[in-house]
């Protein structure tokens, strides 16, 4: 389900990118970050450019979604950690006390 999620969220912003402005405003016409985000963090690039385009930059309680959008990817790219434990042939639990 977060692969899903993280898969719209690159989509969505390639789209918000290529179609508006949006992204050049929020970074500022560089393209450094917004690749790596991207690659790494989609949905806090994505909460970030969404929250920038609202207001007038980002300040106050518009941080709280771009905390959220991280939260998010942090919990996708953890998620996708511990699915991989059941694969690996040498893992073993910790043994209980």
């Amino acid at each position: 389900m977060g692969c899903l999620l993280a898969l719209f969220a690159r989509i969505g912003l390639l789209v918000v990118w290529l179609q508006t402005p949006l992204v050049k405003n929020g970074f500022h016409d560089g393209w450094i970050l917004p690749v790596l985000g991207i690659i790494f963090l989609p949905v806090t690039t994505l909460s970030y450019v969404v929250v920038y385009a609202f207001g007038n930059g980002v300040n106050g309680a518009a941080w709280l979604w771009v905390i959220l959008g991280l939260l998010f990817d942090l919990g996708m790219h953890g998620s996708g950690v511990s699915s991989n434990r059941t694969r690996i042939r040498r893992y073993r639990p910790a043994q209980q006390v």
